[in-house]
């Protein structure tokens, strides 16, 4: 989360192209794959952030990226979120999601899929809601009214496409999709707000009191 979201920080700070600065500075033609083939399906189009355009219908829109080498020695994972921000309320809408991942040989499509899929709402929902609170003595949040996860309303659509080398060692799949979604979902936000958040989860009190600050 960190790393992603200081690169973006600072593709921001120069006012260039966050995938861009990103791309012009990787080698590896397995990172450059996955992230050229989400850019393509997600439709990305080259500007900096923040999102020029302004508040429409009570809502500012953004678009994120985060790219990541799982461990750095295993799969590579590209993962572009679009995001729509409720200013009034500091609610964040997660309206689409499309990630391109690298395992090298790929056994079982379906279950690859249904694994990505699963670890990004799942992450969402650790990113946007899951917060254990406590107090001197003891955990308050010990029921799901005070410990709140995603619901089927709020999951987005989620499109995967596999890049699949079968020239290549085999790596496993089960966590490498988790690991970029936190900093494509603040720099989604960010592109949307101009508001760097830095503390998940992002929730709604929390975005509403950093626009307030901002």
């Amino acid at each position: 989360f960190a790393v992603e979201s200081f690169t973006d920080e600072i593709a921001a700070a120069l006012r260039v192209d966050p995938l861009a600065f990103r791309t012009s500075r990787l080698t590896d033609p397995r990172a450059l794959e996955v992230l050229a083939r989400a850019s393509k399906a997600f439709g990305w189009q080259p500007r900096p952030s923040p999102n020029p355009a302004g508040l429409v219908n009570g809502l500012r829109t953004g678009r994120g990226v985060a790219y990541t080498r799982y461990k750095s020695a295993e799969n590579y994972v590209a993962l572009f979120m679009e995001v729509a921000v409720e200013p009034a309320s500091g609610r964040i809408i997660v309206r689409r999601v499309l990630c391109a991942h690298d395992c090298g040989p790929v056994v079982n499509p379906n279950a690859l899929r249904n694994q990505i899929e699963g670890g990004i709402v799942q992450t969402l929902s650790r990113a946007l809601h899951e917060e254990v609170q406590f107090d001197e003595s003891r955990v308050t949040s010990v029921d799901w009214a005070r410990y709140p996860i995603l619901r089927f309303p709020e999951a987005p659509a989620v499109e995967v496409i596999l890049v699949e080398r079968r020239e290549e060692p085999l790596w496993g799949a089960g966590e490498a999709s988790t690991v970029a979604v936190a900093a494509a979902l603040g720099n989604a936000v960010f592109d949307a707000t101009g508001v760097r958040l830095r503390r998940v989860p992002f929730t709604a009190a929390r975005v509403k009191a950093a626009l307030g600050a901002g």
